[in-house]
């Protein structure tokens, strides 16, 4: 697929795999996906199994992603990682305001900017996700509701820190859902995202989608002008199936 952006397919496995579990499922997907350089692959496990994904990913090109981290540096911030805690496990992409945070965590664009802006000033580079729920696409506000987010959560980053960042849009309707955007929908939302970057950074920023991508539909959404990736779900539990999105999406 050729494509002027090169693709980033990240797989979140959520608070779903133990240290063991962890091990097994990155063993399974070096073998395939060690050597990759036509996509950037990342993989983000729960905080307690980065430390052994680390060292497993290392002679590799495949790179580590946390699910989240603390706008705050060191201190007293029980519960909290810190930006840099994370660079010490050779870290490079965060997940910050994943819309289940959004909703149970109540994290707002503020904060996720907060987050976002002490990312990078680690060295990190952040995955932002945004992303209407259903109610609010059947009212027609989710360029309202996606471009508050946007303008929200990326303000007051310079041109380098928007290169440096990943926008992953999740339409909150179909994330753990099986249902999916379709490629008319998906396309979309990631134009209209893309509109809403300064011109001088809007052609180099890269976009993902997440929402029930799996092998066969994976292709097809990635082909669209505008999407640049995915950030997948459950399918990235499985060696196999997460594999199979990255080749299908290269065939």
């Amino acid at each position: 697929m050729n494509k002027d952006r090169k693709l980033i397919i990240a797989g979140n496995w959520k608070m779903k795999k133990t240290v063991a579990e962890a091990t097994e499922l990155v063993d399974g997907l070096k073998l395939e996906l060690a050597n990759q350089t036509e996509v950037d692959v990342v993989l983000c496990p729960p905080f307690t199994a980065l430390e052994r994904v680390s060292e497993a990913i290392r002679e590799t090109r495949i790179r580590l992603g946390a699910q989240n981290m603390s706008e705050q540096n060191y201190g007293a911030f029980t519960g909290e990682i810190a930006a840099g805690m994370l660079r010490e496990l050779l870290v490079h992409f965060v997940i910050l305001g994943h819309s289940e945070r959004r909703a149970i965590q109540k994290e707002s664009d503020a904060l996720v900017n907060a987050k976002a802006k002490a990312a990078l000033a680690a060295g990190l580079k952040p995955i932002v996700c945004v992303g209407e729920t259903l109610a609010q696409r059947e009212a027609n506000q989710t360029e309202e509701v996606v471009g508050e987010q946007i303008r929200g959560s990326l303000t007051g980053l310079t041109d380098d820190q928007l290169r440096d960042t990943i926008i992953a849009y999740e339409p909150v309707w179909a994330i753990g859902t099986g249902k999916t955007a379709t490629t008319e929908q998906a396309q979309a939302a990631h134009a209209f995202i893309r509109s809403q970057l300064p011109a001088s950074v809007s052609a180099e920023v890269r976009i993902q989608y997440g929402g029930s991508v799996k092998p066969d539909n994976a292709r097809e959404l990635m082909s669209q002008p505008d999407v640049d990736g995915a950030l997948v779900g459950g399918a990235s539990l499985e060696a196999k199936s997460f594999i199979e999105i990255i080749t299908n999406t290269l065939n």
